[in-house]
């Protein structure tokens, strides 16, 4: 046994730090696009991010920033180690837990096991280990400082510590074992909840060893224990202690007249009071269950003990704060993500479904005059009759949502789902395409990188793909294999182990598909959400380990030497992991990727100083908080995130000095801006105003809540309103004039007052908000809206301002006609030249995924596009051509493939007299669009590249040879643009 032990041990730590390093060299050096800025940002400084937060990662985060040794540009390195550390613990546990279960499917105890039987074990550990280790899924979440990594550490060692378990036959030493998974459990609630779900599946293996002859009613028992448990920690602990603590709070200071916290203090007392009391009492009375029971309870809260940082940061009023759970009723809130709202289950609403009525769902207080008052109500909708069904998988009715669902299931306008096409959506959409094609690219291949990408199949191998998927770093083709070696070992189970197979199957469900029930997601997501399942595949590794007993058990009839059979069998095994490694390397190699954080500071340096800059969410706003709050990058621009506006809280933080910005200037005081207060201001016509209403006059009335702008609610109450679709705001000429902020050759177009078209829409808080900081600046701060938010975020105000750079300035002068506002020259070509960072964008050998691909090289092939156009329309044309050869030079195709944007970037060459560049863009253009039509007339279109953007491009490139006098090139590329036009028309034509 020691032989074995020793072996097993030295080998996991071997596979520990082949996946160490592999993290290690892939990891990238900065905060990565999404979540990551933000968590880097919380850990660095101890702040509170989304919720319901991740404590002890933060706390793990903020020592692992520490080893940065004061160089803020090495925090988000060692921060993103910490997920490296974390998924490279996950491998060694994955590894044991493999070697534990193999050792179980040859029947034999460790200290009987065959050198043969040692070979077999080991090399079942080291092949599903190392499959799940260059995994795509898991990979990907491996490399970067978000909370999924730590997550899988805490699910992998909670699994292979209930099946230590398992295996300890000494009374007292399995209830240690049993506090201490019940203390990683509390610990992983200050991560990420993912990993609760396993807990029912687990039940059924104390089940299995407590009683040896099991029945089916005896197993239904065990799991429904187990979803006690989970709904116990998941709604009575994680919510419910807190809330119980928040009527503790309520009725001791608004009862008795107590100060703030004395509820909780008192409730804090009593409730751990009780549980020493008790967990004393059982050992007293030698109650061995009761008091292991209570034990493991108390150290769940010792491990759920993490979130208190939460409450201790939050009250100090950290630069990010999100949501201000500085008070145990916030708090609770916090935790149960009341912002997000929530989603049917069981019953509830169709997208179709129209409501009626409003009902309080929780309620919200406010701290006045030493009490507790009620400030509000959170709502729920009662829907009209007969509108809500069973099982509801189509509910969603955000922008864009209906006409999704009408367009996959073909159900027409206001047409209400049945349930057949509830449950075709739940099986084709959530289940096929956000599950199981996520599970197949971990085990199959994956056709590319591109949102909504297919799985590679074996024989697509010999497709003829274009280049743009064909060189697609993402193109991974596994030839099957580890899907195959997993099902290997899942029949391995059945034959030997049906319980472990049960317990794992269960747990496979519970981290798969029963998740996509439980998410209920809607017809499309912000980005794909494979990482959410990486739970599923870690128990689909385990079957690929124990695939590898099962091939040998195969082997055995042509290779009689057992020995020679488990080495064989291990080999052959290590080559799935092998292929995986080889396919995946390339496009999950992060190492030389800076561009998160260089648009970040691309966005911030196109600001003037002491700058107000509105952004949008996520990718627009958590790479700058980075930057920010970690590297103290342009802490004079004050970030205003506009999905956060609208909110009380941080209008709260708005009204408060952070780092080198000063308080936002806000006329309407904390009241008008209060919890259910002005959230939504209708637009309602009064005729009186209908030419215009002067905005200072109209936030004076909205404070004053003034009848004449008022309209009464069903309720009773009375709201304001938006009364004219026009908006003025006086402007004072020689203030603006002395603080030269315009250019010379738009003084004359400065006037006493700027009047725009606001439209005929409703209002929200938030765009109350942004009016308010525009009206009560006075000019005295500039104000920028980032390139990247919508247009229907600019309040109408377009023709106000100016581009220079990633952002437009708003300005008191309109540029007639300039619907996309006008470009300060002078200004976006110092910016774009001199102030913005391009690391390793030139570089072909690093990997950029499409969140790279998307808006912020957008952005930046805008800004380029625009910034040439001005300066030939000023007969600028050296810098213009400076211009244009930069954005060649920082964005090559080579590295970052051209886009439809770059199409517009040929007529600009040809103008400036740069017709090779023009005619070596436009053929690698036109081939690479002629490969792509190609390929979806003889594939299925929806599975193909946007055929629009194709044909676009092509007709771009004609349009401009034809402009530029180069016949025999537009003669070539109009051929081709022709023929699918025609193909394309006629295949539209046969669709319908």
């Amino acid at each position: 046994m020691k032989n074995f032990n020793r072996i097993n041990n030295l080998t996991g730590w071997i596979v520990f730090a082949i996946a160490f390093l592999t993290y290690a060299l892939t990891m990238e050096q900065t905060a990565s696009f999404w979540d990551c800025g933000e968590f880097i940002a919380c850990a660095f400084k101890l702040q509170v991010p989304h919720p319901p937060g991740a404590p002890f990662f933060l706390l793990i985060g903020r020592i692992f920033s520490m080893l940065a040794l004061g160089n803020v540009s090495k925090v988000a390195f060692w921060v993103n180690m910490l997920s490296v550390l974390c998924s490279a613990f996950t491998i060694l546990f994955l590894y044991w837990t493999i070697t534990l279960l193999a050792a179980k499917l040859i029947g034999k105890k460790n200290e009987s096991l065959t050198t043969s039987e040692i070979i077999l074990v080991t090399g079942s550990g080291i092949v599903g280990a190392l499959a799940y280790a260059w995994s795509d899924s898991f990979w990907f979440s491996a490399v970067e400082a978000e909370v999924y990594a730590m997550s899988s550490f805490f699910t992998a060692i909670v699994i292979w510590a209930v099946f230590k378990w398992e295996r300890i036959e000494d009374p007292a030493e399995e209830n240690r074992w049993l506090i201490f998974i019940a203390y990683l459990t509390g610990i992983s609630i200050g991560v990420h909840l993912l990993n609760l779900v396993t807990i029912p599946a687990l039940a059924l293996v104390y089940y299995f060893k407590k009683y040896p002859k099991p029945t089916v009613l005896g197993g239904m028992l065990a799991f429904t224990g187990g979803l006690v448990v989970l709904a116990i920690i998941n709604s009575g602990i994680i919510p419910g202690l807190p809330g119980l603590a928040g009527k503790f709070e309520i009725f001791f200071v608004n009862n008795f007249g107590f100060p703030y916290k004395s509820g909780v203090i008192a409730f804090v007392i009593l409730f751990l009071g009780s549980l020493v009391w008790a967990i004393r009492f059982s050992h007293r009375q030698e109650k061995i269950l009761l008091n292991t029971c209570l034990l493991s309870f108390a150290f769940v809260l010792i491990g759920y003990a993490s979130y208190l940082m939460v409450l201790v940061r939050s009250e100090y009023n950290p630069p990010i704060n999100e949501n201000d759970p500085s008070d145990v009723l916030s708090f609770v809130s916090y935790l149960k993500r009341e912002q997000y709202g929530s989603r049917p289950l069981l019953y509830g609403p169709s997208f179709t479904s129209k409501p009626i009525s409003q009902k309080p769902e929780s309620t919200v207080y406010a701290k006045k005059d030493g009490k507790y008052v009620i400030q509000g109500h959170r709502y729920d909708y009662d829907y009209e009759p007969g509108s809500s069904m069973l099982f509801p998988r189509m509910y969603s009715t955000q922008p864009g949502h209906p006409q999704l669902y009408q367009q996959m299931t073909g159900l027409a306008e206001g047409q209400k789902p049945t349930m057949v096409q509830n449950l075709s959506f739940l099986f084709s959409h959530q289940l096929g395409h956000m599950y199981w094609r996520y599970f197949l690219w971990n085990f199959v291949g994956r056709e590319s990188d591109e949102e909504g990408a297919g799985t590679m199949l074996p024989w697509d191998i010999s497709r003829n793909y274009p280049s743009s998927i064909a060189q697609n770093r993402g193109h991974n083709n596994f030839l099957m294999l580890p899907l195959l070696l997993g099902f290997a070992g899942i029949i391995a189970l059945y034959f030997k182990r049906k319980k472990d197979l049960l317990v794992l199957g269960l747990l496979f469900i519970l981290t798969g598909v029963a998740l996509v029930i439980y998410l209920n997601s809607p017809p499309i997501e912000p980005r794909e959400r494979d990482y959410i399942y990486v739970g599923s595949f870690y128990i689909f590794c385990i079957w690929i380990g124990l695939g590898v007993v099962a091939l040998a058990n195969g082997l055995q009839k042509w290779v009689l030497n057992s020995s020679k059979t488990a080495v064989f069998a291990s080999a052959l095994g290590l080559v799935i992991p092998a292929i995986m490694v080889a396919q995946g390397w390339d496009n999950h190699n992060r190492s030389n990727r800076y561009h998160s954080v260089d648009f970040a500071k691309n966005l911030l340096n196109s600001c003037a100083p002491n700058a107000i800059l509105f952004t949008g969410g996520d990718n627009d706003t958590f790479p700058l908080w980075y930057v920010q709050e970690v590297e103290g990058f342009r802490t004079d621009v004050r970030v205003c995130v506009q999905t956060f506006l609208g909110i009380d809280w941080y209008i709260r933080q708005l009204k408060r000095k952070m780092n080198k910005s000063e308080a936002l200037p806000l006329s309407l005081d904390t009241n008008s801006y209060a919890f259910g207060k002005n959230d939504y201001l209708p637009f309602y016509e009064i005729p009186s105003v209908k030419s215009g209403i002067n905005l200072k006059e109209y936030l004076q009335l909205i404070q004053q809540q003034n009848r004449a702008i008022q309209v009464p609610l069903t309720s009773g109450e009375m709201a304001s309103i938006l009364p004219s679709s026009i908006l003025f705001l006086p402007v004072n000429t020689k203030e603006v004039e002395k603080m030269n902020i315009i250019k010379k050759d738009l003084m004359p177009m400065l006037s006493d007052s700027m009047s725009w078209k606001i439209g005929d829409k409703d209002l929200y808080k938030s765009d109350l908000v942004m009016l308010d900081i525009i009206a009560s600046n006075n000019w005295k701060r500039p104000i920028y809206f980032s390139s990247t938010m919508g247009s229907s975020n600019n309040l109408g105000l377009k023709e106000y301002m100016q581009l220079e750079g990633y952002t437009y300035r708003l300005l008191p002068v309109r540029i007639p006609g300039a619907s996309d506002g006008y470009v300060n020259s002078d200004i976006m070509y110092n910016n774009l030249m001199n102030k913005m960072f391009w690391r390793e964008l030139d570089n072909k050998n690093t990997y950029y995924d499409p969140a790279y691909l998307g808006s912020p090289v957008a952005t930046a092939r805008i800004a380029f596009l625009r910034l040439t156009n001005q300066l030939i329309a000023e007969n600028r044309k050296e810098e213009a051509k400076k211009v244009i050869n930069k954005a060649l030079t920082v964005m090559p195709d080579k590295s970052i493939p051209y886009d439809q944007i770059s199409s517009n970037y040929i007529g600009l060459l040809f103008e400036l007299g740069e017709n090779k560049k023009a005619l070596d863009t436009a053929k690698t253009m036109a081939l690479r669009a002629n490969e792509n039509l190609e390929f979806a007339k003889k594939n299925d279109v929806s599975k193909s590249r946007d055929i629009n953007t194709d044909l676009y491009i092509l007709q771009t490139i004609v349009h401009e040879c034809r402009e530029a006098k180069q016949e025999a090139a537009a003669m070539e590329y109009d051929t081709i643009f022709q023929k699918h036009l025609l193909a394309f028309n006629l295949y539209s034509k046969q669709e319908e």
